[in-house]
């Protein structure tokens, strides 16, 4: 995790951004992420003259030899006013015509952004703090911008809220993302899911490295992630670049609409697609209309999901509760769909907290894999009563987590099988779920254990009620004589 020192910097940093009067949050990120990108690029030239230098051969500029003053290294120690011009007429131009120039994948996301720094003398505090930034270690970059993320705390317009990095680590531990998959989430806003799935693989799978087409896919075919804020694109772009991830395919795209065609192409699917909205039908894909006819859009991303994934691909979802009880018929359609259709795994229950402070809506995670041809037999519901925070909106950390057992018990589920309906987690078959009109919430199956209180006969409660009278009266009568004596 981020450290004290370190947080101060980026703090310090952003404090200038906030005098200067640029205080969006999502503007400062991303100010902030073009002037770590133009020392990111400088960075990657020094380490390949140095490479080049070594082995005595000819390597291909990022900055051709007319152009070695937009580095970074060559910038940072002009004065102000130099330095701004030079920013902002020069480096600013340049690294959004990178676009051709296939060292950098990244510029597409640069060809519009727009230098917004006002001063010169706020430039130069902000390249002199940027500079003090220790970016070479890949987890601190990670680290760094998981923090400015975090400091997005204002839920955005189309109910875009960050989902905590905890609980999109659980949901990539029940998953078990391998070096084959083909990842994508369709809502990817800063790309969340996507680098945590590319974290859980460098941990867990880390010889994947040492195959040459594995860490071709890795960097190049692994990662699909899309949103239709060009802000969030190039933050969530930045944010992979960060961790390593060297070209992943983030773009532009409104999921739900006929230009989405993606089907039957990705093996996972990670997402916590936007709840709120309300779509016209025409917006809407024809095909997503078929198997859900809504214009909610917590509905047709599972739809969807079942489009673009490959027979056998597996999704790990956050869906709002009302997606699991809603009895509109497009509710019950999508619910019957996965559920006879395909294999539902299980429903993992949230406690309304888990989004604090940004909304206090009320949560599930539902896994399940697309077969095409059913397959659900027995569903596993876990009541996830605490996630490691406190369920209000200050969010402090406490012991009590049930997070660990939720993996665990997910990868063991067949010690599952005599567990109770009023235990934590346990299985509903599949026919039990039909008769219920395919409502999957788990307050529908668990059952509350009441426990029998014997009380006293009334006669013998009702002596007990006199005799405490009596004492009550001799209290009172001794009070009086002592005020009056």
């Amino acid at each position: 995790m981020i450290t004290g020192e370190l947080k101060n910097k980026v703090d310090k940093i952003w404090e200038t951004f906030w005098t200067g009067g640029i205080t969006n949050p999502l503007t400062v990120i991303e100010q902030f992420t073009y002037l770590l990108f133009i020392k990111g690029l400088d960075e990657a030239e020094t380490q390949r003259e140095q490479e080049a230098a070594l082995l005595g051969i000819e390597f291909e500029r990022i900055f051709p030899e007319d152009k070695q003053h937009l580095r970074w290294s060559k910038f940072k120690n002009l004065e102000a006013s130099q330095m701004y011009e030079i920013v902002s007429e020069e480096v600013f131009p340049f690294i959004k015509s990178l676009h051709g120039n296939k060292n950098s994948a990244y510029a597409k996301y640069m060809s519009d952004a727009i230098f917004m720094i006002p001063m010169p003398q706020m430039l130069s505090k902000i390249v002199d703090g940027i500079d003090k930034l220790p970016m070479k270690d890949r987890d601190l970059q990670g680290d760094l911008y998981e923090y400015l993320l975090s400091k997005i705390a204002t839920a955005g317009t189309n109910g875009q809220f960050r989902t905590p990095r905890h609980i999109i680590k659980m949901m990539v531990e029940l998953v078990k993302p391998t070096p084959e998959d083909i990842i994508v989430d369709p809502a990817a806003g800063s790309a969340g899911f996507l680098v945590a799935a590319g974290e859980y693989l460098r941990k867990h799978r880390s010889d994947l490295f040492l195959v040459q087409s594995l860490k071709e896919h890795f960097n190049n075919h692994m990662f699909y992630g899309f949103d239709m804020d060009r802000t969030m694109l190039r933050i969530g772009a930045m944010n992979m670049m960060l961790h390593g991830i060297e070209n992943p395919n983030i773009e532009y795209r409104d999921s739900l609409s006929e230009q989405n065609k993606d089907k039957d192409k990705y093996t996972l699917v990670l997402a916590n697609p936007p709840f709120k909205g309300s779509l016209d039908y025409e917006a809407v894909s024809s095909d997503l209309l078929k198997i859900t006819k809504t214009k909610k859009t917590e509905l047709l991303f599972l739809a969807l999901f079942l489009r673009i994934l490959k027979t056998g691909g597996r999704c790990a979802c956050i869906v709002p509760d009302g997606v699991l009880f809603g009895s509109s018929k497009a509710h019950k359609d999508i619910r019957k769909e996965i559920v006879e259709n395909h294999k539902l795994e299980a429903i993992i229950s949230m406690p309304s907290g888990v989004f604090k402070p940004y909304a206090g809506v009320s949560t599930a995670v539902m896994i399940f894999t697309k077969t095409g041809v059913g397959g659900t037999d027995q569903v596993w519901f876990y009541d996830m009563k605490a996630d490691g925070y406190s369920l209000d909106d200050k969010r402090t950390p406490i012991e009590e987590n049930d997070i660990p057992d939720i993996i665990a018990r997910f990868h063991n589920r067949e010690a599952e099988k005599d567990r109770k309906r009023t235990e934590q987690s346990f299985f509903v078959p599949v026919e039990e779920i039909r008769e219920n009109d395919y409502d999957l919430s788990i307050n529908k199956y668990k059952e509350i254990e009441y426990e029998e209180v014997q009380y006293e006969a009334p006669s013998v409660i009702l002596e007990r009620v006199e005799t405490l009278e009596k004492e009550i009266m001799q209290g009172l009568q001794e009070l009086k004589q002592m005020i009056r004596g």
